[in-house]
């Protein structure tokens, strides 16, 4: 892939210096003042890039590897060709996420849909109740309701909808055609296009006239460091507040019902639908598709794997999958036998045939 006008490629900062920033070993200091540009894939790595490896499954990939540098762990080092230097690293995926962060910080945030002189641009709404400090853009189309709040280095982007008495903290974004109401946010929140953030919950009373809509009147809390994917929605609590702990990261495409309380860094993958007042612990992973009853709670560590259904509690540092979940152990046992059974059938089937 060749480098385009979207995220063009560093001016060059020094191999050595980057080696300080993110307190890896750099073995070979004779490469130290190698310019650094940009990341790649180790397949297709040339002068001016910067890759990583964390398996032997690279070997391969490795002979056609030009890179000015490659990221590895000690029990990796051998694999790497004599005239490409070496960051040693004890964390290899965390350490090339630094250098990327550190060659393409615009990376890191949504992309801004227009390069405005002015910080508030003439074609936004901002009421006159709004208090904004100072370092706050906001981008043509967006809307800033009464009583709002932004704090310095915030930016709201282009037909972005921010409700009345919404508050948000420090250097936080807010991308473009993204709502948010009825929340309070804290700082270095990122969040992403079309999110919808503080809609009413779902909740009904049956009624011998049908569903009667039961009223909803608690919040969004958003803790710092926060970061919530393209179209995903979280619904205000009914009485209490649905909170998002600090340093959580939600992909896209999540449904968070109402009164749920997610806890610190968990990590939550597309398309999971967590039901209302659900209790999830801190560190908690969640897999893609996976689904969470209400009214249950999810023990601090735990991991639910891809496409799950959870019904009930999960204990701290359980790894759970299947429909039913069930601890794994007793899942892939289950899967493995129904397996053999399957292939036992078949192999009857043919001798039959014969």
């Amino acid at each position: 892939m060749e480098h385009n006008h979207f995220f063009p490629p560093h001016e060059g900062i020094a191999l050595a210096s980057i080696a300080a920033h993110v307190g890896a070993e750099l073995l070979d200091q004779g490469a130290g003042d190698r310019m650094i540009r940009s990341v790649a894939p180790v397949n297709r790595a040339r002068k001016g890039d910067i890759c990583y490896i964390l398996s032997r499954r690279s070997k391969e990939e490795l002979k056609t590897c030009e890179a000015s540098a490659i990221i590895c762990d000690k029990a990796l080092r051998s694999l790497i060709p004599d005239h490409i230097p070496v960051l040693l690293s004890s964390a290899p995926a965390m350490t090339f996420a630094m250098v990327g962060g550190l060659l393409f910080p615009s990376g890191l945030r949504p992309i801004e849909m227009v390069d405005e002189a002015e910080a508030i641009s003439p074609a936004a709404f901002v009421d006159s109740s709004a208090r904004l400090e100072p370092d706050v853009r906001i981008e043509p189309m967006a809307v800033i309701g009464a009583d709002v709040e932004i704090g310095s280095g915030s930016h709201i982007g282009a037909g972005a909808v921010i409700g009345r008495g919404v508050r948000i903290g420090r250097n936080c974004t807010i991308a473009a055609g993204a709502t948010v109401q009825v929340a309070l946010i804290g700082n270095n929140v990122i969040i992403h296009n079309g999110a919808r953030i503080g809609q009413d919950g779902f909740g009904y009373a049956p009624g011998p006239r049908g569903m009667i809509k039961i009223v909803q009147v608690g919040r969004v809390i958003i803790q710092d460091h926060v970061e919530i994917g393209a179209n995903t929605t979280i619904d205000r609590g009914t009485m209490d507040d649905t909170v998002i702990g600090e340093g959580t990261k939600i992909d896209n495409l999540v449904q968070i019902g109402h009164n749920v309380r997610i806890g610190r860094h968990c990590g939550i993958v597309s398309q999971v639908g967590i039901a209302g007042s659900t209790r999830i612990g801190d560190g908690v992973m969640l897999g893609g598709a996976a689904g969470v009853n209400g009214h249950i709670t999810i023990g601090d560590g735990a991991q639910i794997a891809a496409m799950s259904g959870v019904l009930s509690d999960v204990p701290p540092g359980g790894r759970y999958g299947g429909v039913p979940a069930r601890p794994m152990k007793d899942y892939l046992r289950e899967v493995a036998e129904m397996l053999s059974r399957t292939d036992s059938r078949n192999k009857e089937k043919e001798g039959k045939n014969d």
